[in-house]
Order: C-alpha cells, then structure tokens, then sequence
C-alpha cells in the first residue's frame, strides 16, 4: 500500500512550522544558548505573532530534543551531546537505508522517473548556492524513496524519525562544501534504485545519512555551549 507523505512535507508550512525553523535555527547558529529559557509571551512580541503558534512551535521544537519542557522552569533549550547525536543518526541511518533497499526492489517505472528528474533538479541548486532551496528538495527526495519503498510501517517510521533530526539535517547544509557532498551521496543511492541494485541502495543510503550525522556533529561541536562573559 502506498503511504501518504505527511501534510508538513507536501503544503505550505504553517506559521507554527516557520517559527519552529526559525528558531531551531538561532539554536543552531549558536545565537540561542544552551539552558537559556524561551518565554512565550517574549517570543510572540518579538516575531509579531500570538501565543498560540509560539506556544505549539515550542512544542514542535521539543519533539526533536532542541528544546526540553522542565517543571517550574518552563521551556529551556537542550543541550545535545555528541553521543546522543550519533544514536539519532545511527537509528536514522537503518530505517532510510531500509526504505532505500525496498525502494530499489519495489518502486515503479514512474517513481524511479520522479526520483532521477527530482534528483536532476538539485544541480542547479548547488551551483546557486541556495541551502534553503536545497533542503526542500532533499525533503522531496528522501519522501519518495520512503513512500516508493511500499511499506506503509516503514514510512510512517522514517518520516517520524526525521521529524526529530531535521533542524540538525537542515542546519548541516550550512557546513561549506556540504551541498555538492550532500548530491554526490544522493547519486550513489538514486544509481543503485534505478538499476535495482538492494544492497547497494541500502549501503549507499547508509553512508549518505552516516555523513549527514557526521556534519551535524561538527556543527554542534562548533556551538558555544553558554553566552560569553
């Protein structure tokens, strides 16, 4: 049965979802600190919003660890360890690996077509410099190796898994260099889909989402963990 992608990666996001991206992003560009409490009220002024999207963008935030909702405390953001960092994407890893080698058993004529054009899209992408657009389209293209892998468990899985890592995958395209790796990994893993090469969709997907982990670490590692004195 094929799974439907979920409402967050095929319309337009919400005003939730774009606060949500936005300040995942000030954490990860290290203007937001680590134990630094995110008031909601403050929030609203600043972005010109009510409380009520603040208040379920905290919460999108907290279901990828960013932040945490401690008592008496309110929300906070979350210090990310390396460790923990690696078990995400080790984790993430399997389960797209496992929707690679599926996709390459299981995708029809037409989707591998989808996949070869989306795939084909990004080039200009890179050449533009544009990591914003770029992250949309990676969306595009992992979402239809999840939906083209015809398990409709799988995909609700990976897409869940991804929710939690990608502030983490989005922030990564920042890193220098990181785009044109990024479509190199995507060529491995879309050459071994289209001539139904499983193995070698599933290693591919691997290594591609292995060196995602790896970039998001090194971002991380470059955050400063408090405000300067």
């Amino acid at each position: 049965m094929r799974s439907k992608p979920s409402p967050s990666e095929t319309s337009r996001p919400t005003l939730a979802e774009d606060l949500r991206r936005q300040i995942a992003d000030e954490i990860l560009e290290g203007r937001i600190y680590p134990g630094v409490r995110l008031d909601e009220q403050e929030l609203a002024a600043r972005f010109g919003v009510s409380r009520t999207p603040v208040r379920e963008a905290l919460r999108l935030l907290a279901a990828t660890g960013l932040v945490q909702d401690r008592p008496r405390k309110g929300v906070v953001v979350a210090t990310v360890t390396p460790e923990r960092m690696a078990e995400m994407f080790e984790v993430m890893g399997e389960l797209e690996a496992s929707c690679a080698r599926f996709a390459a058993l299981r995708m029809s004529a037409e989707e591998r077509r989808d996949l070869a054009e989306l795939h084909a899209k990004a080039v200009s992408l890179i050449q533009a410099g544009d990591p914003g657009a770029y992250d949309q389209i990676n969306t595009e293209f992992h979402s239809a190796i999840y939906t083209g892998c015809h398990n409709s468990f799988l995909d609700e899985t990976a897409r869940a898994m991804r929710q939690r890592v990608r502030p983490f995958r989005r922030a990564q395209f920042r890193l220098s260099g990181r785009l044109a790796d990024s479509w190199a990994e995507h060529d491995a893993v879309v050459r071994a889909i289209l001539r139904g090469d499983v193995e070698g969709a599933y290693y591919a997907m691997r290594a591609h989402v292995s060196a995602v982990g790896s970039a998001s670490a090194d971002l991380l590692s470059g955050l400063p963990s408090a405000p300067p004195e």
